[in-house]
């Protein structure tokens, strides 16, 4: 078959284009200052993206957010990367869901 009359790959009819997996799925360490106190986290680049997507969105800094995060997660249930990839999973859950 010549190229015109092929059907074009399902990736073109689909919200995630394939580009988007060039994003590394391995976790990088992250900077974040949290009440004035300097630690990391390591997330993938699309948590970490979302992340500071979300956190623009709501009009903070990425340290405040993550700080308010940190405070509402039980230290003893999950560390604050785990929260983070929770909350960004909830709220794309939520956008999802209206």
């Amino acid at each position: 078959k010549n190229n015109a009359t092929r059907r074009k790959p399902n990736w073109t009819r689909n919200a995630i284009h394939p580009i988007s997996a060039i994003m590394s799925l391995k976790p990088k360490k992250r900077s974040l200052t949290l009440r004035g106190h300097r630690t990391s986290v390591s997330l993938e680049d699309r948590f970490w993206r979302a992340f500071c997507d979300i956190a623009g969105a709501r009009g903070m800094a990425i340290n405040e957010l993550a700080a308010e995060i940190d405070e509402a997660r039980d230290p003893m249930d999950a560390g604050l990367a785990s929260a983070i990839r929770d909350y960004v999973l909830r709220v794309y859950m939520d956008s999802a869901a209206r």
